[in-house]
Formats: structure tokens, C-alpha cells, sequence
């Protein structure tokens, strides 16, 4: 039986993803990852289900949050993010 290997498939992942998944707003490109720790996941988990900057602030890491809080953004636009995130990715974030 042939043994499946860990560092393979994260590879094949990454050259398919890449180690991060875009968008734009406003003319500027901010990035999530396009895989999360095991410590990302546990901050996450610690989070409140309508967390919505706390979510985001885990994924973006500080400095690009602090540039993304500068926009007027909706709950809408957020919820499409997450949903094209989640669809590209396989990460599921913000499903209720």
C-alpha cells in the first residue's frame, strides 16, 4: 500500500493556489493565504462567529488590515470575498 505524502500534496496545492489569494479593492490588491496553520485555525476558533474584523485581521496580519480598514466596505462585499475565497481556496470562512 503505498504511503501518502504530506509534503507532495501540500506542493501540488501550492503550484495550483500559490501561497496566496488576491483581491482588489479600489485599485489596491490585498492577499489572504491560500492555506492556514494549525495556530490560525486555533485563533480562529477563538473568535465570535460575527467577528467579521477579527477574521479578517488573522488573515490579512495587521499592516494590511490597517490599510483595508481605510475603505468604507460593506457586509456585502465582505460576504462576497469570503464566498469567492472560500470557493477558490476550499476554505470555507463565513459560513454559517
Amino acid at each position: 500500500m503505498a504511503r501518502f505524502d504530506v509534503n507532495a500534496a501540500r506542493a501540488q496545492r501550492l503550484e495550483a493556489l500559490g501561497r496566496t489569494w488576491s483581491f482588489e479593492l479600489d485599485g489596491e490588491t490585498f492577499t489572504l493565504p491560500t492555506e492556514l496553520t494549525r495556530a490560525t485555525a486555533r485563533a480562529l476558533r477563538k473568535l465570535d462567529d460575527n467577528d467579521v474584523d477579527g477574521l479578517l485581521g488573522l488573515l490579512m496580519g495587521e499592516q494590511q488590515f490597517a490599510r483595508f480598514e481605510r475603505y468604507e466596505i460593506t457586509m456585502q462585499d465582505i460576504a462576497a470575498i469570503l464566498e469567492a475565497y472560500g470557493k477558490e481556496t476550499g476554505l470555507g470562512l463565513g459560513e454559517g
